[in-house]
């Protein structure tokens, strides 16, 4: 028997791998001066596989950035959308096997992007039945800090609420400063400061974002608070 639709979440969690089962690019992202995020787009299945990443910073930096990694084999860099694209080909993950096992045996689905922060967090979405999502936050947790930052219905229809890139950008900024910390501990002046944006721009980006997701929740039944 199928499941009802109102099951079936979008969870976005937070999470702070320890630096012994970080991923070697995570790791690099949080040593290399220059680039303080990167995004995985888009990766292939376990094992080698050509992955489709963005990371906030030049060519050169990024080049820099990856040179190192023992398992990529060929990088090719596209600049764009105020960063650098990279197709990168790796021969293996270089993720701890019992992480890689618990991904890959969740009855989860995992959306892009992943976005990896120079602070060492890692955020992250994962579509599921809350059951499903409920054990794979508690087997997760075996291994990374992960909390769950926000939990709302999952709709296969595209919203018309949907964030574009930068404005997703300024969200993530927003948070990562602080900006919609109870009591608040970032200013917009500070989100302004990571975007390398003015002021002025930064408060548009935010209200703007805000105003889609929003909207998108209105339009969808609201968000719920629990897996």
């Amino acid at each position: 028997m199928g499941s009802d639709r109102s099951s079936v979440k979008r969870v976005t969690f937070r999470g702070r791998y320890p630096e012994s089962v970080r991923h070697p690019i995570h790791r690099r992202i949080t040593e290399v001066d220059g680039v303080s995020r990167g995004k995985l787009l888009a990766w292939g299945p376990r094992g080698s596989a050509t992955t489709l990443a963005w990371y906030d910073a030049e060519s050169a930096v990024v080049d820099e950035l990856l040179a190192p990694i023992e398992a990529v084999s060929t990088v090719d860099l596209i600049a764009g959308d105020g960063g650098t694209y990279a197709f990168v080909h790796q021969s293996e993950y270089e993720l701890e096997s019992a992480i890689i096992e618990l991904v890959t045996g969740a009855r989860v689905v995992f959306l892009p992007p992943i976005t990896f922060h120079d602070s060492g967090t890692v955020r992250f979405e994962a579509v599921g039945e809350s059951s499903s999502l409920g054990e794979f936050y508690a087997d997760i947790r075996e291994y990374v800090g992960c909390e769950i930052e926000r939990v709302r219905p999952f709709a296969r229809r595209e919203s018309r609420g949907e964030l574009t890139e930068r404005q997703r950008d300024a969200l993530d900024a927003a948070v990562a400063v602080g900006y919609y910390d109870v009591p608040r501990t970032g200013a917009v002046a500070d989100v302004a400061a990571e975007l390398d944006c003015s002021r002025s721009t930064a408060g548009e980006l935010i209200r703007k974002a805000e105003a889609r997701v929003m909207t998108a929740a209105a339009t969808s039944g609201g968000i719920s608070d629990s897996v």
